[in-house]
């Protein structure tokens, strides 16, 4: 068995473990106090109403990228000789991508599998606290010259990130 394969055995596996211990959990809330458990499985229903369309865009992009881009592209684009062209792609889809952060884990673990840069990664990650639809709200409150240095540094920053996560990381 290859270490990829094993690698997504185990991920398969501790997926099922963590479904289990979370079924356990609400057959134990219900067992000791029904009500909250009504509220508990309420409340967790509300969250999944709230994350569903993000996570479905996901699913449709993992599936775009599974059956229609194979390794060598984002290699090309994303991975270690990808250059500006890669940071510019991990800064702005950063920046543009909405929703909690842990429903891009998947589509991006999926990319670092397929060739992608650790770094890149990281910077995706640090430019999701650019959120264009605040920045107006943001410029209100703070000025255009603020607005505009803060999300500078945040960029930048995320750069710095990614280039010290490449040399950490690095195989």
């Amino acid at each position: 068995m290859s270490p990829k394969e094993t690698a997504v055995k185990k991920r398969k596996k501790s997926g099922m473990v963590m479904l289990g211990i979370v079924a356990l959990l609400y057959l134990i809330t219900f067992f000791l106090s029904p009500e909250t458990g009504k509220q508990a499985l309420a409340a967790s229903g509300g969250v999944l109403k709230m994350i569903a369309p993000i996570l479905l865009i996901v699913f449709f992009l993992m599936a775009l990228l599974n059956t229609s881009i194979d390794s060598k592209y984002i290699a090309k684009h994303l991975g270690k000789e990808s250059g500006v062209k890669g940071w510019l792609i991990a800064l702005g889809g950063g920046i543009l991508s909405h929703g909690p952060a842990y429903v891009w884990y998947p589509m991006l673990s999926e990319m670092r599998e397929q060739g992608a840069r650790d770094g890149l990664i990281v910077a995706f990650f640090y430019t999701r606290s650019i959120k264009l639809p605040w920045l107006p709200l943001m410029v209100s409150y703070f000025g255009l010259l603020f607005t505009v240095l803060l999300t500078f540094f945040v960029i930048l920053s995320a750069w710095l990130q990614g280039l010290i996560a490449d040399r950490l990381l690095s195989k």
